[in-house]
């Protein structure tokens, strides 16, 4: 007897380096469709919730057929319980780097994976901890672009790695994909990785 045929897998996310990742675990999305979902936060949201209630609300609106699997995730980066979402712009990025200057900051990953009726979810939790930056590290590095689009303001595999001293958690969960939990899930949905 033959293997079942593979489900078609749907990325719900624009991230180029989402599907850099996806690749390391040996999968190409058959289809990339990013949902378009409100990521305002609520007032005193608590960041993890947040990050857990956008990915379920990209999951929801990505449209695929019952015997697809369809990936969505979220990064939020959080000092205490503010959420630095995506700079609008380079004074905004240069107040999130100053803030997050010598001191510690969470960056929360949550995935979800469907198909049918199903759904799965985890949320991975890292701490990183930036050096005490100098205005010339932040201007220099505002001038590279590399913190547009990213949450936080920076991307840990970018320039501004020079800038971590410390982390820790799951180096891939910062970048965007944990890997670990994301092969669990997506296996669990009848996805094989490697084949």
């Amino acid at each position: 007897m033959g293997d079942a045929p593979r489900p078609r897998l749907i990325l719900g996310s624009g991230s180029p380096r989402r599907l850099e990742l996806l690749g390391q675990i040996g999968l190409t999305p058959d289809a990339v469709s990013p949902p378009d979902v409100d990521e305002t936060p609520f007032s005193a949201e608590d960041p993890r919730k947040y990050c857990e209630r956008i990915t379920a609300a990209k999951l929801a609106a990505v449209s695929a057929d019952a015997d697809d699997v369809v990936l969505c995730a979220d990064t939020t980066v959080a000092v205490g319980r503010r959420i630095l979402g995506k700079a609008t712009d380079a004074d905004e990025a240069a107040r999130f780097l100053a803030l997050m200057s010598g001191r510690r900051h969470k960056v929360i990953t949550a995935i979800g994976v469907r198909r049918g009726g199903r759904n799965w979810f985890r949320s991975v939790v890292s701490s990183v901890r930036l050096k005490r930056l100098t205005k010339a590290e932040i201007s220099g590095y505002l001038s590279t672009g590399d913190w547009q689009g990213k949450a936080g303001a920076y991307a840990i595999q970018g320039p501004a790695a020079a800038f971590v001293a410390w982390m820790e958690g799951s180096h891939s969960a910062i970048v965007g994909l944990p890997l670990h939990e994301t092969s669990n899930l997506l296996q669990s949905a009848g996805v094989r990785i490697w084949t």
